[in-house]
């Protein structure tokens, strides 16, 4: 197998590369032509708009949804949250078993395990039935994410691949923001419950189009050991984390014997999951990669892409219902520009990468973008244009769209074949875990503003504050209360969410310095299946004793294909 220096990408073929161990065989056969390479990208696309599509498509709805159940703002964040966080924490796993075992199986459970409970969830009865289904959901939206990247890396080079993660960045985009649209649709038309039944068909289209089309070398099978200690620890870790941030200033005050108790658990558990990772022979979040400084960067910008990108559809739901009264459809047509915002610049920015090598410069005018998109946002209140609202979201649409693929291209092109799964898995679950935190901080921000505003406001207007038929914390239905206090809920919510967007400024911020420190390598020119057919060469080679000294030559290496080849089918 040859070993790649940390900072060096992967396609790249020094003058000497030295063996390190034994490399997977497989079994060769013709190269795959570019026409089999878009059939297999079709069905791994496919499978990350059912993945993506599974988790938005609710999010226009979930007003109506949380109202229906009976349930609270606290409520509303959790149903979120809870398929963020099982998103996260079982994204690495998912990581780690693409390192080991056959990928193709693994991202055909993973589309099972996401539309199943999905649709466990549409037959919910109650908030807390539909959380725990939810977070079920976020298993299998984890195996997706993570393997559908890692699947792309294995087919094509670096070079290449920027412009099919333009494309993959558009499907992400188009179904996390377009799914709204959908699930508004579906909720003022046939109703809410067919919002968790509609990834079902697309599921299956998937797993079919995976079984044809895809196929991948067979590779000689490593013994799997899940790293259960290390899943468990970072569960309760950033679980315990979540908890605190939504009933902090609520339940109990931000600083009580509460809040040290839990931050101060949290931090402990956390600290004893980095000292397991470090001793276990198969860690779930390999510690080794944080010496790679791409990987650190991409990471940290990765936490604010995260928070503008989840946070940005749930709230930005309540904002058109609850501060504006739209319906869930109008809903989700007024978030169209931030779709086509990210689609433009996910694509083209995707096309140019690819023709050029060169994708640093984008992603810093992507942080700048992001970061100019939420200062605009938080300016909305509940009276503000919708052509403002619109050139608002294309702005932010248009950054996340340059930054969101581009941070796991530059990270992947500078990893080993053998760590491309956990190195994508590990800036796919910060950036989730990103979102899950920032979604659920910027909740508790809203709830306690919300809450508060409502409150005080029913006191100045002499009303009583059974007058929004619950307390003031409950997602309020705007056509049960009269003129007078609809006006204050509306503005509640209006300047409560503009304030979610200020918040959220200054995670943009960081993200663009991080970005801006990124060492800009060379994009390789071999793809996935390429190197580990080049590293049966290297190790047919010394066992043939055609190697000296663990050497391989120049141009031994030469006669690796040129393109990728295929084998048995996975």
């Amino acid at each position: 197998m040859t070993t790649t220096p940390p900072d060096q990408p992967t396609g790249a073929t020094p003058d000497a590369t030295r063996v390190a161990t034994p490399a997977p065989s497989s079994s060769t056969a013709p190269a795959m032509s570019r026409r089999e390479v878009l059939e297999s990208l079709s069905g791994i696309l496919l499978g990350m708009f059912v993945a993506v599509l599974a988790t938005s498509v609710v999010s226009s709805s979930l007003p109506v949804i949380v109202n229906k159940l009976h349930g609270s703002q606290s409520s509303y964040t959790w149903v979120v949250v809870a398929t963020l966080l099982t998103t996260c924490i079982s994204t690495p796993i998912w990581g780690k078993l693409a390192d080991l075992t056959n990928r193709k199986t693994l991202i055909q459970v993973a589309l099972v395990i996401s539309v199943v409970s999905a649709a466990a969830a549409g037959l919910s009865h109650n908030v807390a039935t539909l959380i725990t289904f939810r977070a079920f959901q976020g298993l299998g939206a984890g195996g997706l994410t993570a393997l559908a990247t890692v699947l792309i890396a294995d087919i094509i080079s670096p070079r290449e691949r920027g412009k099919y993660m333009g494309l993959m960045g558009s499907i992400m985009g188009v179904s996390m923001v377009g799914g709204p649209l959908l699930g508004g649709v579906l909720t003022d038309s046939i109703g809410w419950r067919y919002n968790f039944f509609v990834g079902l068909p697309f599921a299956i289209a998937a797993i079919l189009v995976l079984q044809r089309t895809l196929h991948l070398p067979t590779v000689q099978r490593r013994s799997v050991r899940i790293d259960y200690w290390g899943a468990i620890l970072i569960a309760v870790g950033i679980g315990t984390l979540l908890v605190w941030i939504t009933f902090a200033g609520d339940k109990y005050d931000w600083i009580s014997w509460q809040t040290f108790a839990m931050v101060g658990g949290s931090l402990v558990v956390l600290a004893v999951m980095v000292l397991v990772e470090l001793r276990t022979a198969e860690p779930l979040i390999p510690m080794h990669l944080f010496r790679n400084r791409t990987l650190v960067l991409a990471v940290v910008a990765s936490v604010a892409v995260g928070v503008a990108m989840f946070g940005t559809s749930v709230f930005l739901s309540q904002y058109m219902q609850i501060a504006r009264g739209k319906t869930p459809t109008q809903s989700g047509l007024l978030t169209i520009p931030m779709v086509v915002g990210l689609f433009l610049t996910s694509s083209l920015i995707g096309q140019v990468i690819s023709r050029t090598g060169r994708y640093k410069r984008y992603m810093v005018v992507g942080g700048v973008l992001l970061t100019i998109g939420l200062v605009l946002l938080s300016t909305i209140d509940y009276r503000t244009s919708f052509v403002i609202v619109s050139v608002y979201l294309f702005v932010l649409g248009a950054g996340v769209g340059m930054l969101m693929q581009n941070l796991v291209l530059a990270v992947q092109n500078t990893l080993r074949i053998t760590e491309i799964g956990s190195g994508t898995a590990t800036v796919a679950f910060f950036r989730t875990l990103g979102g899950a935190i920032g979604v659920s901080a910027l909740g508790a921000v809203l709830a306690n503003r919300v809450s508060t505003s409502i409150t005080d406001g029913l006191a100045a207007l002499g009303v009583p504050a059974d007058a929004l038929g619950g307390s003031s914390s409950s997602i309020p239905d705007l056509s049960a209360v009269p003129p007078a206090v609809r006006t204050l809920i509306e503005q509640s919510y209006g300047d409560g969410i503009a304030d979610v967007f200020l918040f959220a400024v200054p995670l943009a911020v960081v993200a663009f310095v991080a970005v801006c420190f990124l060492k800009e390598v060379p994009l390789g020119d071999k793809s996935g299946v390429q190197q580990l057919l080049e590293d049966e060469l290297v190790a047919e080679s010394f066992e043939a004793g055609a190697v000296e000294n663990h050497v391989v030559p120049e141009d031994m290496l030469a006669q690796a294909p040129d393109v990728g080849r295929r084998g048995t089918a996975s």
